[in-house]
């Protein structure tokens, strides 16, 4: 009999049970809309649960180091793309290359990959809080009810980290010699903007962490259970492909849904940074894209941001199951 369980986000873990063998399957697609992990007691009371916690951070890195140059790429044509100056995936690696060679192509990823160990953590510590606040008499928790503590939870996190979310947006957007690096680059915005402009884009990246992560734990749970009802024979277990899959799907849909909102977020981080643009609000930036370029210019970048999907969930599988083999985690 198998137990099959998801907790979508940033980072999901899908764990049945097996002749008495527990398996994780970590996903990382690079995004900050998140609801957290979610641990048995026994992973709880054994420590289990940090090591697994490494091995989903290492795999994050890696994956999205590979993916880089593709969410890269996103940044580039959310800000800098439009009616009247479309920009094409190949035109906008040219460009970026010809600007600061092949290596530019991973500029910001140094802070992408150094927010994930403490976002896990926030999240992880801010949704086991939640649901000791919310859950029913009993101490059981309802599915509504570990969706309201993951939500507040990854909204919890982006609140601590959000400022590397800035810098990361305004290193990647930098030209060569602009930043040294993490620490030049929050500085210079410091003694430029001041403290506000750390948390610029915020409301709409919280506001998107709702569709998000509401719409993929629905597609995900709609896809596995016709899965289960049309094909299923021997085992209630769809098994690790079906799984990914499901997964994949259901993140590309919850992107689709959040994907405005994400980018209004990103002009926002980016809007000091951009010469000549006016410094407006979400509402009016939202107004303004759509007057300009229409509604599917609120999708500016989608392409290069599906492209990485298979390849960030591809990588962040076969990472996280060396690594869980390295930190002597059980895998089979």
């Amino acid at each position: 009999m198998a137990v099959v369980q998801l907790e979508t986000g940033q980072w999901f873990f899908i764990d049945f049970v097996d002749d008495g063998a527990i398996y994780e399957v970590v996903l990382d697609i690079g995004d900050s809309l998140s609801i957290p992990d979610e641990f048995t007691e026994d992973e709880k009371k054994t420590g289990m649960w940090w090591k697994q916690l490494m091995a989903g951070a290492m795999a994050g890195a890696v994956s999205r180091t590979g993916t880089a140059p593709l969410d890269r790429m996103k940044v580039f044509m959310q800000v800098h793309s439009s009616k009247t100056n479309k920009i094409s995936i190949s035109s906008g690696f040219k460009q970026m290359v010809k600007e600061g060679g092949i290596r530019s192509l991973w500029r910001g990823n140094g802070v992408n990959v150094l927010k994930i160990a403490p976002e896990t953590a926030i999240k992880f510590w801010a949704y086991e809080q939640y649901k000791k606040l919310i859950a029913s008499e009993g101490g059981t928790v309802k599915p509504h009810e570990r969706f309201i503590a993951g939500s507040l939870a990854g909204a919890t996190a982006q609140t601590v980290i959000y400022p590397m979310e800035v810098m990361k947006t305004r290193l990647t957007l930098g030209k060569t010699g602009q930043y040294s690096g993490m620490l030049n680059c929050g500085k210079k915005i410091l003694q430029r903007e001041g403290v506000k402009a750390f948390y610029k884009g915020y409301i709409p990246n919280i506001l998107g962490i709702i569709p998000y992560a509401g719409i993929d734990l629905a597609v995900y749970e709609s896809l596995k259970n016709y899965w289960l009802t049309h094909y299923a024979t021997d085992s209630p277990n769809p098994g690790i492909l079906v799984l990914l899959a499901c997964g994949t799907i259901s993140s590309t849909c919850g992107q689709l849904a959040s994907y405005p909102l994400a980018l209004i977020r990103t002009r926002m981080q980016a809007q000091a940074s951009v010469e000549g643009s006016p410094q407006l609000s979400m509402v009016n930036l939202t107004k303004r894209i759509v007057s300009n370029d229409g509604f599917f210019g609120l999708y500016r970048g989608i392409a290069p941001n599906f492209m990485k999907v298979i390849p960030a969930v591809s990588i962040s599988y076969v990472v996280y199951e060396y690594s869980k083999t390295g930190l002597g985690l059980s895998s089979k």
